[in-house]
């Protein structure tokens, strides 16, 4: 790869059952152990106030517990940074009850249901707990999600000469839903990007052709996680990162096009 996009990775987070953070998902990723089935299941999302946290839906709190970890390991000022929120599918749970709510008794919509329901609730909610004023995006391109939102923070960092956070969250899917989508375990992960080349670099390009290489694999133990491929392209990513050691990978952004990563560490 010659031309494209030439980023840093200086923070990182991640959140899945049995690894509640990056350290301790690396070590699953690197094969070094299982992911423990005591360590804590929710996540904690404490950048938020209380009563937030409270009536907050779970991909919001997978979204800003991992945005907070990536930005605490990049030494970077939440309030400073331009953000990129992406899912799959956004609250799967959320809108089984919206879709059956509505159409069985529609007077008895919930107001903060409803307000959970948008694809940029994680934005919003991060925005306000961290008083960040720049710019944010909420990007949903199904199983596109993970090139998709990359493309755009990467965009922003290199034609904005300034750091962005990217943050990725999906819930185990709900109701009817359930058995036509893959999603099984909740799962989220963030990276601060930098135009700058400190940390691990990172090489995207777009690609006028369709993915046509499988994704490397990752451990065993992570395989019902994977069941959403955006999950199994984040993973492949991680673990691509975690091994800190130069690799290449190739993510769907359409139907025929791609993107096209180097990893440089």
């Amino acid at each position: 790869m010659t031309a494209g996009l030439a980023l840093g990775v200086t923070g990182m987070g991640a959140f899945l059952p049995g690894a509640p953070d990056w350290p301790s998902l690396r070590e699953v990723l690197l094969g070094h152990r299982d992911p423990d089935p005591v360590a804590r299941a929710k996540p904690a999302a404490a950048i938020l106030p209380a009563a937030e946290r409270r009536r907050a839906p779970e991909g919001v709190l997978l979204a800003v517990e991992v945005a907070a970890q990536a930005c605490a390991m990049a030494a970077c000022a939440p309030a400073a940074l331009p953000c990129v929120f992406a899912s799959t599918h956004g609250e799967i749970s959320i809108t089984d009850y919206v879709c059956t709510t509505l159409a069985n008794a529609p007077l008895d919509l919930s107001p903060t249901k409803f307000h959970n329901s948008v694809l940029n609730a994680p934005a919003g909610y991060w925005t306000i707990a961290t008083g960040c004023t720049a710019a944010s995006s909420a990007v949903s391109a199904c199983h596109c999600s993970v090139g998709a939102g990359l493309l755009e923070a990467a965009s922003i960092a290199c034609s904005e000469a300034t750091p962005v956070l990217f943050a990725l969250e999906d819930v185990a899917a709900a109701g009817p839903l359930a058995a036509v989508l893959g999603t099984r375990t909740p799962f989220g992960m963030a990276l601060v990007l930098t135009p700058a080349t400190g940390g691990i670099r990172i090489r995207l390009e777009p690609c006028a052709r369709p993915v046509d290489a499988p994704l490397p694999t990752i451990p065993p133990a992570l395989h019902a996680t994977a069941g959403n491929p955006s999950s199994t392209q984040a993973l492949a990513l991680l673990a691509a990162l975690a091994a800190a050691s130069p690799a290449r990978l190739l993510l769907p952004l359409s139907s025929g096009l791609s993107l096209a990563l180097e990893i440089l560490p």
